[in-house]
């Protein structure tokens, strides 16, 4: 059994085992009021279903954290999810304390073959992480991070966020990937592949990862690396949430100087062809030590721009001559390059995407940037009009992950220059509509210099383009959705659908 498997499991175990002693007025007492009557509901297929009271009681008698029903005291706060364009009710939401309350919830939740969804961080950004009168096994309570300094590994549970991985580690100079905002759950990042700031360097977050452990949809607890179920563990690096839900993850660690070269450095819009052209050109040649994500704007005042958020992890001395030829294309407008301490740098788009507003984001993966694609990112921005902000951006590839085999994990698009999204922030309802309608026109422009997309930025409408996302790698998780999710109980994701025998 390995460590993670024994630290979790067995502590959340043992925890629960009292617990089912205790009176049932105290264990739900979170969801008084609601505990006397049937719940509706509804299940994976969509049926309206009534789940019986005392099934609900006994369900909240097994968990050792929090049961919440619609009238539960926090049911509202626990409910609400990152993307504010999603506001739903799920029937019941299970606040777990540790792996034994997600094999119950997991357990429950089959034998009702009910809807689910699982929230890490809540960072969904199809919403997904939260479900309409569905179980929602809420994680958000697991969120422990304890660093090896020796054998540099990180143990992380399931429903930590990106910001305390990253304080932990560095406090000890050591690092992973891991994101660019830090209020983002670590599982969902990782689960999807994980790009970040630090992974052409040392590769993405589902690299680094030594070992997953997992509840699957039969309710067992598995430990998944190398060693142990080695099929699974190809799966969930990459697969997203398929699988089962993940519990804690061991993550590789690697020595960095905590304070790094980064910053923004801006151009006018005037400058904006010759600044991409020599960019995209520049970045093939990049050292891996070198993270650069662009993005074309346009802001809520009709001021448009050219922005570059750079993070140089290597010598700093050296990261001056690598950046020197970038701010030579032309004068920039604002050069705030500077040593940085990589936790600030981590943090430094917080704000800008800040729990509670409206998102929606269409992505691809461009395997070469040609003028055609540089002409339409342009395009995009110059004739976007809406009363929000907008921005092609392109998050920088190659480095470590193109140097990974496609078929070596789950996550299959290696030697992709860039990953090209269309972004929007919003918050009036009224607007919906409209921005819909924008991103959807820029995107069918876009869209054609593209192939595949990277599944956390995954829209509902995104479902038929799986198969390009993965590839050959498709049908390999088709089958292993089938072996350990034959019903398709996680099925609030980038769906994979089981593979028929």
């Amino acid at each position: 059994m390995s460590v993670i498997k024994r630290r979790h499991f067995l502590r959340s175990t043992l925890a629960v085992a009292p617990a089912a002693l205790l009176p049932y007025g105290r264990l739900f007492a979170a969801a008084e009021g609601a505990a006397m009557n049937d719940v509706e509901a509804v299940t994976g297929a969509g049926t309206q279903i009534i789940l019986k009271a005392a099934d609900v009681k006994d369900f909240a008698a097994r968990l050792r954290g929090d049961l919440l029903l619609r009238d539960s005291a926090g049911y509202d706060v626990a409910r609400r999810v990152w993307n504010g364009a999603f506001d739903r009710h799920p029937a019941l939401i299970a606040r777990c304390t540790g792996a034994a309350d997600v094999v119950q919830a997991v357990k429950f939740a089959a034998a009702n073959q009910l809807l689910v969804s699982v929230r890490g961080g809540g960072h969904s950004l199809s919403g997904q992480s939260v479900c309409e009168k569905g179980l929602m096994i809420d994680l958000s309570q697991m969120n422990g991070v304890h660093v090896d300094p020796v054998k540099r590994v990180a143990t992380v549970e399931g429903g930590a966020l990106l910001g305390a991985l990253d304080r932990e580690a560095l406090a000890l100079g050591l690092a992973t990937t891991a994101g660019t905002v830090s209020h983002t759950g670590v599982g969902g990042l990782t689960l999807g592949g994980g790009f970040g700031r630090l992974c052409r360097r040392f590769g993405l977050a589902c690299d680094n990862v030594r070992g997953i452990d997992l509840v699957t949809a039969g309710g067992k607890f598995l430990n998944a690396s190398s060693q142990q179920n080695p099929e699974l563990f190809w799966g969930l690096r990459g697969g997203g949430g398929n699988f089962g839900v993940a519990t804690s993850f061991e993550f590789q660690l690697h020595p960095v100087d905590p304070v790094m070269l980064g910053g923004d450095l801006m151009f006018s819009w005037e400058d904006a062809p010759a600044v991409l052209k020599f960019f995209f050109d520049f970045a093939r040649e990049a050292p891996d030590e070198l993270n650069a994500d662009v993005a074309a704007v346009r802001l809520p005042n009709n001021q448009r721009f050219v922005s570059f958020e750079i993070c140089y992890s290597g010598d700093r001395a050296q990261g001056e001559k690598v950046l020197a030829p970038l701010r030579q294309i032309r004068k920039p407008i604002v050069d705030q390059i500077v040593p940085t301490p990589y936790v600030t740098l981590q943090s430094s788009s917080d704000v800008a995407t800040e729990h509670g507003h409206r998102y929606y984001i269409k992505g691809g993966f461009v395997q070469k940037v040609t003028p055609g694609y540089i002409d339409t990112m342009i395009g995009i921005i110059q004739d976007a009009n809406l009363a929000q902000v907008q921005a092609v951006s392109m998050p920088q590839g190659g480095g470590a992950i193109a140097r990974i085999k496609p078929h070596a994990t789950a996550f299959a698009q290696r030697a992709a220059d860039h990953n090209a999204f269309i972004f929007t922030r919003w918050d009036d309802p009224a607007q919906n509509e409209a921005v819909a309608g924008w991103i959807k026109s820029a995107w069918a422009k876009l869209e054609p210099h593209t192939h595949g997309f990277y599944v956390n930025e995954f829209n509902t409408e995104d479902a038929a383009r799986l198969g390009t996302t993965y590839g050959d790698n498709f049908a390999r998780l088709a089958a292993l959705k089938a072996k350990y999710d034959p019903d398709n109980l996680f099925r609030l994701n980038a769906n994979i659908a089981p593979k028929k025998a």
